[in-house]
């Protein structure tokens, strides 16, 4: 029997952490030991998975994930396209619920991503005129 399709909402918005950014190393090397394996055994490439149009960086939060909770507003959040699943970065929603996408690699080579100074620039940067 076939399971319900997954739909998204506001539970899939969570928090970057430390944890999320060892998550993305771990599956980083994992696809990189299968890109060394398909190249030993000549295995057929996967299809290539796309950027989602819908959460391109700059647009709204489409209105399929709802109404983000306020404490989220503002903070580093892992990123909700599959696109990026094995790639460093993260978004931050203003109160506009636009999209902003940050690499979490770290910035001027040591400002890490969890860094009080980096995350006072983003806040700064996101903050939307009144």
């Amino acid at each position: 029997m076939a399971g319900l399709p997954h739909i998204p909402g506001p539970e899939n918005l969570r928090p970057f952490t430390p944890a999320s950014l060892a998550a993305i190393e771990q599956r980083m090397a994992e696809a990189e030991a299968l890109r060394i394996k398909r190249q030993q055994v000549e295995m057929p490439e996967e299809e290539e998975v796309k950027p989602s149009s819908d959460l391109e960086a700059g647009k709204n939060l489409p209105l399929i994930y709802g109404d983000p909770p306020v404490e989220l507003i503002g903070t580093p959040l892992e990123d909700l396209d599959p696109f990026y699943k094995d790639k460093k970065t993260f978004i931050v929603l203003n109160k506009g619920k636009s999209i902003f996408r940050f690499s979490a690699t770290p910035a001027l080579y040591m400002l890490g991503p969890f860094n009080p100074i980096r995350r006072g620039a983003i806040k700064v940067l996101i903050h939307s005129y009144p």
